[in-house]
């Protein structure tokens, strides 16, 4: 029994140590960039972090941005005009704030919907000594393993939610297109309907013809 409860014990926190590193580890956004805008975010980064920025749109006009990536001395280190996702991986070459932007300055009326992702770093060990040289044991291997299955869950999960919501917005876009395309279709159907009813009246109606006496 008490073997069974610490096993449940280290799943816990190993769920529970997921989620926090999780938090803390990435800056995940979902935000509206409007017609002629311009978004900017800044990170702190040490040096010799490895970071992967990654960026799709989800809603609006063609769906695509502007992305830039800067370093803390203003070099750019990744540049992309009207993508519609993309991912970026870097490892930090000086300590500073890195800058990243998205523009949507070559859209004049379509407000777009863009998520991003922005990962610094890897993840801490599940174990404080995980990196030894001895092996793991097979619960901490398991534990480990649920890690990585969590991770891969996740990633999956926002990836689907991307698509749904891309999908619906398609389908939201393309249902307003052939609703007006119907309301018209019937309002042109109304007026010919109309203008035959007229013309087949005018061919069948009586014409009244004048006749004058001509006296001597």
């Amino acid at each position: 029994v008490f073997r069974m409860y610490g096993s449940f014990r280290v799943l816990f926190q190993v769920l529970w140590a997921h989620l926090l590193w999780g938090w803390v580890l990435g800056s995940e956004l979902t935000f509206e960039l409007p017609d002629n805008a311009k978004q900017c975010f800044y990170e702190d980064i040490i040096i010799g972090t490895k970071c992967t920025l990654e960026f799709q749109v989800v809603t609006g006009g063609h769906y695509d941005v502007d992305c830039r990536l800067e370093d803390p001395d203003g070099t750019t280190l990744y540049k992309e005009m009207k993508k519609q996702y993309d991912s970026f991986t870097f490892t930090a070459s000086k300590n500073g704030t890195y800058k990243f932007c998205f523009s949507n300055e070559f859209s004049t009326f379509t407000h777009k919907t863009v998520y991003f992702d922005f990962q610094v770093g890897d993840d801490p060990p599940l174990f404080p000594n995980e990196n030894r040289v001895t092996a793991l044991t097979q619960m901490e291997s398991a534990c480990v393993s649920i890690h990585e299955a969590l991770k891969s869950v996740m990633d999956y999960q926002t990836h689907f939610r991307l698509r749904e919501a891309q999908g619906r917005s398609r389908a939201e876009d393309l249902n307003t297109r052939v609703a007006f395309w119907s309301i018209g279709e019937a309002i042109i159907l109304l007026v010919v309907s109309i203008s035959q009813v007229v013309l087949l009246r005018s061919f069948f109606s009586d014409k009244k013809t004048t006749t004058t006496r001509v006296g001597s």
